[in-house]
């Protein structure tokens, strides 16, 4: 039972009915396991190993090998499942685990928690690799692959974060559009890869720069140092517009509620004030309206020239009939 409770661990807590009769466990005593509540069935032939202690696998890395090993040996993780393997963010949550798989294997299965929805893509050695045991699509065509698939803010925000963790490199982002010829969608696809900046530490980040650049107001820098006259470090910020001073934040509540970090918030923000910046910050809302972020940044960019932005918008402000 040790080698059993081994091999789990080593695959998120999951074991197959194969695997079971390899290491001489019968299909008795784990239908017994099953029915007492200690083990649960995700998928035909495939267990949750003491799923008493554990709960329900939320996490994509748990349900992408559940998926895989309820596919076969041939099943390789691929589009949003591969990027969860690989820890990309830009894109939404998801609820399908998608698998590709040769010929007639590919016909959808269901786990407990989610659907696995087949594919038969083609894939080359080079396009897949493994990664803590899971056969998934390399950073490179998972990209490929995802950017036909998703819109410009979603694209742009899971290249961003290939860059940053540094995944693909600036070499092989100029090989997506070779990797995309010729597919649906990749005449448009094209236009995103440009706007792409490894810089970006967060999609939030990512979606507060493109609503910037999509309204002519685009920071100067990106993950700015700002120092004192005395060449002290006060804070590494999210965008930057140089001459107007003034600097804007991506505050995600995953980091910026905590306890710590709102004070280590407070003490930067008034370095940064009395160093002579301005501070405006957005959060997830303000990415959803593309007016406006850029509205927040034109009237403090007006106040630094000393122009009362607001009252010129009230002036051109056409009247309600």
């Amino acid at each position: 039972m040790l080698a059993v409770q081994r091999l789990a661990e080593r695959q998120d807590g999951l074991i197959t009915a194969a695997q079971c009769r390899e290491l001489r466990l019968s299909a008795a005593t784990v239908k017994g396991f099953i029915r007492q509540g200690v083990w649960r069935a995700l998928s035909r032939g495939v267990y949750l190993v003491d799923a008493d202690l554990r709960g329900v696998p939320d996490s994509p890395r748990a349900l992408v090998r559940a998926a895989l090993l309820s596919s076969g040996p041939n099943a390789v993780a691929v589009l949003e499942s591969a990027a969860a393997v690989h820890g990309l963010h830009g894109l939404r949550p998801q609820t399908r685990l998608h698998v590709s798989l040769p010929g007639k294997l590919a016909v959808p299965r269901r786990l407990t928690e989610a659907t696995v929805v087949p594919h038969q893509l083609t894939l080359a050695p080079e396009d897949v690799m493994v990664v803590e045991g899971i056969a998934v699509t390399t950073p490179l065509r998972t990209l490929a692959d995802l950017l036909l698939r998703v819109d410009r803010l979603a694209a742009v925000s899971v290249l961003d974060s290939a860059l940053h963790q540094r995944l693909i490199t600036e070499e092989e982002l100029a090989e997506l559009p070779r990797l995309m010829r010729g597919r649906r969608g990749a005449v448009v696809a094209r236009t995103w890869i440009e706007q792409a900046d490894g810089r970006a530490e967060s999609p939030l980040e990512t979606r507060s720069r493109l609503r910037c650049t999509d309204a002519g107001v685009t920071p100067d820098d990106l993950q700015a140092e700002i120092v004192d006259d005395a060449g002290r470090l006060l804070a590494r910020v999210d965008m930057l517009w140089r001459a107007a001073r003034l600097i804007a934040e991506a505050d995600g509540g995953e980091v910026h509620d905590r306890p710590e970090a709102v004070f280590r918030d407070r003490q930067r923000q008034n370095d940064l004030t009395n160093a002579g910046y301005r501070i405006i910050r957005f959060t997830w809302p303000d990415t959803l309206d593309p007016a406006t972020i850029p509205r927040v940044v034109r009237r403090a960019l007006a106040r630094s020239a000393g122009v009362d932005q607001e009252a010129l918008d009230m002036k051109h402000r056409r009247p309600v009939p």
